[in-house]
């Protein structure tokens, strides 16, 4: 999420600060940051991430909460506003190809802000060592085998040109579910055309195929690499892939 400063309100906006606060978190939820259904960060890191104390991030959840926009259960509070759909959630996840073929297989997905594996800063035009945004996925079939893995880097042009991605570096703590299906469609809205190369190559002893894809934009400015490792034996490879219009 994008760093605010919320004690500099326009001249004529009198609203409380909690209302303020509350109004910006709820252009964030809009924007797709936080996708519905998922958690939000916690108290303390929307405080810091706003400048506020704990007190006001409560008052300004619970405005949300009674305009039927933020629900809290036991997982803690997470956005129920509905989302602008880009395309159907269950044909298509992050990275392209990610999704299992198992019903039952168990998925998660992080982000980190960390240095990426060597190949992909090199793909990125990132220097050794210089952190990134990085997302991370797995899927495991419910008697505990591997099924797909994938690892993305980011560059620093995406990040800088698309902020609805610039804003995840504030929550990515390697903990945060973080299920970039949009990720796609704020590149396109930010102007970006979208380059895909893929390369399959075996891995080890053939039992699993790796698919590596590299996206450019028109400028042929490296936008993200993704690696993704599928147990060939247990899994089918299947692409769905939807680019909506964008604007």
């Amino acid at each position: 999420m994008a760093r605010t400063t919320p004690h500099d309100p326009p001249p004529d906006d009198d609203r409380p600060l909690y209302g303020r606060i509350a109004a910006q978190l709820l252009d964030e939820l809009r924007a797709g940051t936080i996708p519905p259904g998922e958690r939000l960060p916690g108290e303390r890191h929307l405080a810091a991430h706003f400048g506020v104390s704990r007190e006001t991030v409560r008052q300004a959840l619970e405005v949300l909460r009674r305009g039927g926009l933020v629900a809290t259960d036991r997982r803690g509070s997470h956005a129920t506003l509905p989302g602008r759909p880009v395309e159907a959630p269950e044909s298509l996840a992050f990275p392209v190809g990610a999704g299992s073929a198992d019903p039952c297989a168990v998925d998660r997905a992080t982000v980190t802000w960390e240095a990426p594996p060597p190949e992909h800063a090199r793909a990125l035009d990132l220097a050794p060592q210089r952190p990134t945004l990085v997302h991370w996925y797995r899927s495991v079939a419910p008697d505990g085998r591997s099924l797909r893995t994938a690892v993305t880097s980011f560059s620093a042009v995406v990040l800088a040109e698309v902020a609805e991605l610039a804003r995840y570096r504030d929550r990515a703590d390697g903990a945060t579910p973080a299920q970039l299906r949009r990720a796609y469609d704020w590149m396109r809205k930010a102007g970006l055309t979208l380059h895909h190369r893929d390369a399959i190559t075996q891995v080890g002893d053939a039992s699993s195929v790796r698919v590596t894809r590299r996206v450019h934009d028109q400028y042929a400015r490296p936008l993200e690499i993704t690696d993704l490792v599928v147990n060939a034996e247990q899994d089918a490879l299947v692409y769905e892939f939807t680019l909506p219009a964008a604007g």
